[in-house]
């Protein structure tokens, strides 16, 4: 049944409530039950087809105590109870609705968001396509006031876009020719077209949409319980009322006993907050897969970050380059030529230079192989490269002496990560590649131990001077350096195995076993790759490490508020029933009462929608004003 057909039967029920209050008044005492027996029957219907409903689905619903409540009533005569039951049972029902549907209201605002038309240029003609007729590879087109359609890369023209549906942040982002941009976005002023690489469903915006819908229908360890509990409860209920009318012959007390002992608040009580604290997480771009893993993030105590993308930008600059053996354009000529195979920030880093050089990349690298958490090596032009880390040099019996290592030495105690070039068994020159710390790294991990994280750890596969250094910058408890994917998944394991609960951010292919491994996974949204968001826990779509504290205080808000929740709807019940056995509450009274508990439960949980709402953003912007030392 819609919310508005809730509201009609429940404005008709009450119109004639107060027609027998005044046929009551005038002495119409017939008319009075009359309408009191109309009025039960109207509001009562509804209730009593979902109760045979849940029945022959083998389930126990509250509608089917009220049900009883309502036909017992009648048949004692007491239509005044009847009446005023079925008709606050419903309404009640109306509000929870309209209530619940506030805290689905990120929801909602993203589904609003969904683009529906596309203008895409075919033939030299602008044609406007339905968003589910457009293809990759098409042409699109979107002016001032528009939603962009698709996910695609800018080709021309220059546009300011509002992506708070993406990232949470509702200050426009500058995008330009190569920019990336995308669906349910909106173009604030500006023209741009873009070449379409995601569509329809394939788009992040539509990922996003089902991956909300589906986190605010998973159920909790608490909502199961409490389902369970339900299942127990309600039979129980009807069994001990037969009892309590066995012992007392007294029906109206038997059916207040049945109706006060109803464990509507309760059964909503978990539910609503998650839904409600999953919704606010969409609102400030932290994008939580489910209830569940709202219960585990309120139980971390030991986070473990990955360094380059998570703790920094992600976009890593060449500051130096030395070569030993030949000239320093054509040492990273032969360097980039065979970084063009790789997807690791650092090698991708010195193609960029390279190209910022004008330097002709002509050359393909033959026999290439990546070697996990090392570097590469690869046949360039018959001249066999190993480019890589000290570990590799090692590995492949390369020396490192004197000057070489002296000035490596000197590059990395000044923030930067060397990359060690070897060219025929032989060391060719070093490479040095700095990134910048994130503008709210420090103050994120300050905000996660104030809140109650016990321990931080950086694992990253970078040498030991830099990884110090940042670590030392930031506050970081324990810093290990130099891994291999596997030894940080091997890393996290051996937390977990002491009994911490462990929560691994990371942002790269390489980090998504250990996002896996642990309790809680959490993925860089912007610089992430589609493998560690996949394999995540929790996507923060701003890639602002700001979303995480605010998504771990979140977590133990949207928990603390079902521990209330379930108390008080607990407390209401037992002082109820209290109040039934010294008949100091009644079958109308005790049905309001119940009623104002569950929309309390409702109301308290959508504080949840505006906990520090916005407040992530504020901060991430204030911070980024300030000037951060390269690394």
């Amino acid at each position: 049944m819609t919310s508005k057909t809730k509201a009609l039967i429940a404005s008709v029920t009450g119109s004639l409530l107060l027609f027998a209050f005044i046929s009551h008044l005038i002495g119409f005492s017939q008319l009075q039950s009359m309408l009191l027996i109309i009025a039960t029957i109207i509001a009562g219907i509804p209730i009593i087809r979902k109760a045979i409903q849940s029945l022959r689905m083998k389930a126990f619903s509250i509608e089917l105590l009220v049900s009883i409540a309502i036909i017992g009533a009648l048949f004692i005569g007491e239509y005044v109870e009847s009446a005023v039951v079925s008709f606050l049972f419903l309404f009640g029902a109306y509000l929870e609705a309209k209530t619940l549907e506030k805290t689905r209201s990120s929801l909602k605002s993203l589904i609003d968001l969904s683009p529906q038309v596309a203008t895409v240029l075919q033939n030299e003609e602008k044609v406007v396509l339905q968003i589910d007729e457009v293809k990759e590879g098409d042409h699109v087109l979107i002016q001032s006031g528009e939603k962009v359609a698709v996910d695609g890369i800018v080709v021309s023209g220059t546009a300011f876009i509002n992506e708070a549906a993406i990232t949470g942040e509702s200050t426009p982002v500058h995008k330009e020719t190569d920019d990336t941009v995308f669906s349910g976005t909106i173009l604030d002023h500006g023209y741009i077209e873009v070449i379409a690489e995601k569509v329809g469903d394939d788009t992040t915006f539509a990922k996003i949409i089902e991956l909300v819908e589906e986190a605010q229908e998973s159920k909790t360890r608490t909502e199961k319980f409490l389902e369970r509990f339900a299942n127990i409860y309600t039979p129980a209920i009807v069994l001990l009322s037969i009892l309590v009318f066995i012992f007392t012959r007294n029906i109206e007390f038997t059916l207040t006993f049945l109706v006060i002992a109803c464990p509507g608040a309760l059964v909503i009580s978990a539910p609503v907050s998650i839904v409600a604290g999953i919704g606010n997480g969409a609102i400030n771009g932290v994008l939580i897969k489910g209830g569940e893993t709202i219960e585990n993030l309120a139980k971390i105590n030991t986070v473990v970050f990955d360094k380059t993308g998570t703790l920094t930008q992600g976009q890593p600059t060449v500051t130096d380059i030395k070569a030993f053996a030949m000239n320093e354009e054509k040492l990273l000529q032969m360097v980039a030529e065979a970084e063009t195979i790789s997807e690791h920030h650092l090698g991708q880093t010195i193609v960029q230079e390279a190209k910022q050089r004008n330097l002709t990349l002509i050359n393909k690298p033959d026999q290439a192989e990546i070697i996990k958490g090392n570097g590469i090596q690869a046949l360039i032009s018959g001249r066999q490269l190993v480019v890589g880390n000290r570990k590799l040099m090692k590995e492949k019996g390369i020396s490192i002496k004197g000057p070489m290592e002296s000035y490596a030495l000197k590059m990395e105690k000044q923030g930067n990560t060397a990359i060690f070039v070897a060219i025929e068994g032989k060391l060719a020159g070093i490479i040095s590649i700095a990134d910048k710390i994130r503008a709210d790294a420090k103050e994120t991990i300050k905000k996660l131990k104030g809140a109650g994280i016990k321990q931080v750890y950086m694992l990253t596969g970078d040498n030991r001077h830099t990884a110090e250094q940042v670590a030392t910058k930031l506050g970081i408890d324990h810093v290990m350096a130099e891994l291999l994917p596997e030894e940080k998944v091997a890393i996290v394991r051996e937390l977990k195995e002491k009994g911490l609960q462990v929560a691994m951010a990371g942002d790269g292919i390489n980090d998504a076993p250990a996002i896996a491994t642990a309790d809680i996974g959490l993925a860089m949204g912007g610089t992430g790759t589609d493998v560690s968001m996949e394999t995540a826990d929790i996507v923060l779509m701003a890639d602002k490490l700001a979303q995480f504290a605010h998504a771990y205080s979140l977590a133990k808000a949207t928990v603390r508020n079902m521990k209330q929740n379930t108390f008080f709807a607990v407390g209401t019940v037992i002082l109820l029933l209290i109040g039934v056995l010294f008949q100091k509450v009644f079958l109308a009274s005790g049905m309001l009462i119940h009623e104002l508990s569950v929309l309390i439960v409702i109301l308290n949980a959508i504080r949840l929608v505006g906990y520090n709402r916005n407040k992530v953003n504020t901060i991430s912007r204030n911070k980024e004003q300030i000037q951060i030392e390269s690394l």
